[in-house]
């Protein structure tokens, strides 16, 4: 990660703030997808579809061979996944929760 000043801290702070609502305003899936094309590279959109998916995936109770077989995400990433599911701040919990899950 970058090394910011204070002053630059605190504009990040509000550009992300920003960033969330920009993703709240979506009103459609299409929508969101647009605005993470525009926001993303190819290479960091597909790593964070592959998370996703391996979140979902991993809530269906598969391993992590059975998830890597499936998916061809490496099971260091799946790790990874799975440790936030469970120590992260609940973010995959909750949207698989309310129904965004595959």
């Amino acid at each position: 990660m970058k090394h910011h000043s204070d002053a630059q801290k605190e504009a990040l702070k509000k550009a992300a703030g920003s960033l969330y609502r920009a993703f709240l305003a979506m009103r459609e899936p299409e929508e969101v997808r647009s605005l993470l094309i525009d926001l993303c590279t190819p290479a960091e959109l597909e790593a964070i579809v592959d998370r996703w998916w391996a979140a979902c995936l991993l809530e269906k109770g598969m391993s992590y061979r059975e998830i890597s077989d499936a998916t061809g995400v490496s099971v260091t990433t799946i790790g990874r996944v799975a440790r936030f599911m469970e120590m992260g701040e609940g973010g995959y919990r909750l949207a698989i929760s309310r129904g965004a899950a595959l």
